[in-house]
């Protein structure tokens, strides 16, 4: 009995030193990257980090970055990318340290990085333990994960504030409860800088080829302001950026005489986000109508069915298709008015049906739209749509020239301490890009992609202080 006891102390202590020993090792990797930008929020945190990362490059300042959404991604700091491998494919957060250490290999001047938890104990511990980041994006606040973080809004946003820097910056497009972000932000001795989607002008926006927000672009140039990086280049790496494998985008199918423009919109799982993204595909005319709405349900999403009708009547689509089940949840929600408008498949169909009956309903040229959760029939209708004949890609607009593209003024941003916003008619002393940091390392060439892994990079010593982070203006 005594031997056993003997056998699980010497254990448990073994297992306590090779903890502290990582950790040790954790926290010097983390010392050696000056910068180290956390994006978190409900939608849009995979596009914000490809857009941080593209900024920064754009800049000259060796990034590493990584993202957490569709498709996990490592992306080097030469702009290539690979997936993140997960045993038995599941996601845990304690990826981050491997991710972490991949990234210090590089000596990057900065860490771009996904929050990947929901919980918020867990985001608090990614925050505090594992990346311990000088500056944080908390780019909005939607309805999503409610039973995690909610069950309102307010509990979301005071959740989604436990990965704000102490005594950091934390940079937000929210607008609604910009009060709880400020209360938050305080008790953590966090500057909050709420940036102005309009202070990116519709030249700007033309430059990428890909579906993207104001609010996300504004995210990244005031990130990269903070970080010394001028406009016009933050802009030109932006433009140059991968886009993530789940952004929106639209592909046009031949089927016979007829011609679909799909817009799959299943990643933006809440309402809000959902009726963003219809309005800006119509508003750019990447889609128009008549427009046929596919909504997938899901028998442990009915809270989220319910969600998608009742944003039917904003979206006036010229019909309704219900797939998946349970439908009636999303059909109960459906304003009486576009009842006649409803197609209702419900229950598992094969994917020729659910194809056939999409086309049925198209005369000439249509959109089709699917929205709700992919899993399931919507996955079914999508892998049958590609069997079609995709079609190229229409010719965009010609983008402006880097010179004719040049902002004419520089980016606004409005710090919150006072007022919330400053009045629309407010004159505004134009900001100068923030010089880095004292202690900050000066923008290096870039070194050798070729394998960074075949010798980690150790600092023989670590910075007193673990939370460096740029000097507050």
């Amino acid at each position: 009995m005594t031997y056993l006891f003997i056998v699980l102390v010497t254990m448990t202590m073994g297992m306590l030193g090779a903890g502290l020993i990582e950790q040790r090792r954790h926290f010097a990797q983390l010392s050696s990257i000056e910068h180290r930008v956390l994006v978190n929020g409900i939608r849009g945190k995979s596009s914000i980090t490809r857009l941080c990362a593209g900024a920064l490059r754009g800049g000259g300042l060796v990034t590493a970055a990584k993202t957490t959404g569709t498709a996990a991604r490592f992306i080097h700091p030469d702009g290539s990318e690979e997936p993140v491998y997960r045993k038995f494919g599941i996601a845990n957060i304690v990826e981050q340290i491997g991710i972490v250490r991949r990234a210090a290999a590089y000596q990057p001047d900065v860490m771009v990085i996904e929050c990947m938890a929901v919980m918020p104990d867990l985001q608090e511990i990614n925050q505090a333990k594992l990346i311990k980041s000088t500056i944080g994006v908390l780019c909005n606040v939607r309805e999503d994960h409610l039973a995690e973080m909610g069950p309102t809004l307010d509990d979301v946003a005071r959740s989604l504030s436990r990965s704000m820097p102490f005594g950091g910056i934390c940079v937000t497009a929210e607008r609604d409860r910009l009060d709880i972000l400020r209360a938050e932000a305080a008790k953590r001795d966090c500057e909050l800088i709420a940036v102005d989607p309009e202070s990116v002008t519709d030249e700007e926006m033309a430059g990428f080829n890909w579906v993207t927000f104001k609010e996300n672009v504004a995210i990244a140039l005031t990130v990269a302001d903070l970080l010394g990086v001028n406009r016009s280049l933050a802009l030109e790496g932006m433009w140059a950026a991968r886009p993530d494998p789940g952004v929106l985008s639209v592909k046009r199918y031949a089927a016979g005489d007829k011609i679909v423009r799909l817009a799959n919109v299943f990643a933006a799982n809440d309402p809000e986000s959902t009726l963003m993204n219809i309005d800006r595909l119509l508003d750019q005319g990447a889609i128009e109508r008549p427009l046929h709405l596919v909504i997938n349900c899901r028998p442990d999403r009915v809270e989220r069915n319910g969600q998608m009708g009742a944003i039917v009547a904003e979206i006036d689509p010229d019909r309704i298709i219900l797939i998946g089940e349970p439908t009636r949840s999303a059909r109960v929600t459906i304003a009486a008015d576009w009842q006649n408008r409803v197609v209702d498949l419900g229950g598992s169909r094969p994917a020729a049906e659910l194809l056939d009956t999409v086309l049925d309903g198209i005369d000439d040229e249509a959109a089709v739209v699917t929205v709700g959760n992919i899993h399931g029939q919507g996955e079914l209708l999508l892998e049958e749509l590609g069997t079609l004949d995709e079609l190229p890609a229409e010719p965009r607009s010609p983008v402006p020239t880097a010179a004719a593209r040049a902002p004419a003024r520089p980016a606004r941003t409005v710090v919150v301490r006072g007022d919330l916003y400053s009045p629309a008619d407010a004159t505004e002393t134009p900001r100068k890009p923030a010089p880095l940091p004292e202690n900050a390392r000066a923008p290096r060439a870039k070194p050798s992609y070729q394998d960074p892994l075949t010798e980690l990079v150790t600092p023989a010593s670590t910075r007193a202080d673990d939370h460096a982070r740029p000097r507050k203006r």
